[in-house]
């Protein structure tokens, strides 16, 4: 029994290498960063995040859902800060699962969660399409949007010739279910282009190789006193927040296909600060757990951590025997890669179900992505959690008022539900459309919960009535 679960999680390794491998050094270079550092965080991702406790089978390494902030970051302060940006995002996480709070990020919207994801698959998108023409974007995410429109004078017709194979090898590949299996779809389409492009192909531009050695930096003095910068620390606490849910909700995704050990999120959390810290101090890209590799190592028959350990001991043996093999790369199969994979973002079909149930998850979903468009990352999420939890005090804030008219005995109104602020132009309106000459008794023990700004309206409204009033309530304010 034991020799089986070792081949398996032998072979789920390699899998998951194969799967990672691309990947790595396509969100390195869409992060603007050398592309060994995107395999300086996968290898970290499994020989340290891989071998903590916390989830059995999820995989860590750079992921897609953070390029976008890590390439404001880096052209904000530099690829030389990006070590410390790191190690303090992954300080801050070991902090928050220290003080058992990794159970707190299955609390947010999950409209929040597909809304960011939504944001960034669709910058990830703009962004990449540029690359794979060979042509320069622009910074903004606006003026990545907008400049769609001239890009086609702009592209390289050989660039995006490869960039079109190599999309077309995504989407025909795992059509063919046996050789998906065995080989993923990425590591076929960055392989065949490169290997055609490098004989018959046009004059494309290619990944630039360093050597691992040569990209990693460690993080000086100097680097470290940018900590007391503003913009410093909240590039920090954005790292760690949403690489933490991004893990999180991915923790949760895979468990829920095996049925192995449950994750431990606080273990988790701490888990991936550990991988974050290390490769702060390596100057790499920050890490986060990726469901595409997670989901490839499950399907493959992994069953226990040894596989994503492994997974980082193929990436390290690639680097250091192989590195020149990265040098035969072009940009634009990477950027189709890269397309494909934020195409994957967009959550069309939560879309639609949400629709049809909750059209005001679709909203907040909306107004999330949006923001982060058109304005960063942390600004659109924080605006989507703004709604989120404005949209629940409306929900809630549910009030009824009945009224019964009892002849010479006057009127009787029962309000019922929660009395919010939310919801006191309705109650006033409610109260006020009642007759002056009537005698009117209102009763308020129907209600849940009374905010204060009501409890004042309805104190006020009752002295203005003097004595037609007669209140009763067994409610709290």
């Amino acid at each position: 029994m034991r020799c089986r679960i070792r081949k398996a999680d032998l072979f789920a390794s390699l899998v998951v290498f194969l799967v990672a491998l691309p990947l790595c050094v396509g969100v390195a270079i869409a992060s603007g960063v050398p592309a060994e550092l995107g395999l300086v965080t996968g290898i970290v991702g499994g020989l340290v995040a891989g071998a903590l406790p916390g989830s059995s089978l999820q995989v860590s390494g750079p992921a897609a859902g953070l390029t976008v902030l890590v390439h404001e970051a880096v052209d904000t302060y530099g690829v030389q800060a990006l070590g410390v940006l790191v190690l303090g995002a992954g300080l801050v996480q070991l902090g928050l699962g220290a003080l058992r709070l990794g159970r707190w990020f299955r609390a947010v919207s999950v409209a929040v969660v597909q809304g960011m994801l939504a944001g960034i698959g669709l910058l990830l998108v703009a962004g990449q399409v540029y690359a794979m023409g060979d042509a320069a974007a622009p910074a903004s995410g606006p003026g990545k949007i907008a400049g769609l429109v001239w890009l086609p004078g702009r592209v390289d017709a050989g660039a995006l010739s490869v960039a079109g194979a190599t999309m077309a090898v995504l989407l025909l590949w795992p059509r063919w279910r046996r050789g998906a299996r065995v080989v993923p779809a990425p590591l076929v389409a960055v392989a065949v282009v490169s290997a055609v492009t490098g004989v018959f192909g046009p004059d494309v531009r290619r990944v630039e190789v360093r050597g691992l050695v040569d990209a990693v930096r460690v993080p000086g003095a100097a680097d470290f006193g940018r900590l007391t910068e503003v913009g410093v620390i909240g590039t920090v606490v954005a790292f760690a927040l949403i690489a933490s849910a991004e893990s999180l909700f991915s923790a949760a995704a895979v468990d829920r296909q095996h049925r192995g050990p449950r994750t431990d999120f606080d273990r988790e959390l701490m888990a991936q600060g550990a991988g974050n810290a290390v490769c702060g101090v390596l100057g790499a890209l920050p890490m986060t757990a990726v469901i595409v590799r997670s989901a490839a190592n499950v399907q493959a028959g992994a069953r226990t951590k040894a596989s994503r350990v492994l997974h980082g001991g193929w990436l390290l043996l690639f680097t250091v025997v192989l590195p020149g093999v990265l040098g035969l790369i072009p940009v634009a199969a990477l950027a189709a890669l890269l397309v494909h994979a934020g195409c994957r973002l967009l959550p069309v079909r939560e879309v639609r179900v949400l629709w049809r149930e909750h059209r005001g998850e679709v909203v907040v979903l909306a107004v999330t992505a949006v923001a982060i468009v058109l304005g960063n990352l942390l600004e659109g999420v924080l605006v989507g959690l703004t709604l989120a939890v404005v949209k629940t005090a409306w929900d809630i804030s549910h009030v009824h008022v009945e009224t019964e008219d009892r002849g010479e005995a006057g009127i009787v109104v029962r309000v019922l539900g929660h009395a919010t602020f939310l919801r006191l132009p309705k109650l006033l309106d409610a109260l006020e459309a009642l007759p002056h000459d009537r005698e009117v008794r209102l009763e308020l023990g129907g209600l849940r919960h009374v905010d204060h700004a009501c409890a004042a309206a309805l104190e006020g409204w009752a002295a203005a009535r003097g004595h037609e009033l007669m209140a009763t309530s067994r409610s709290t304010t």
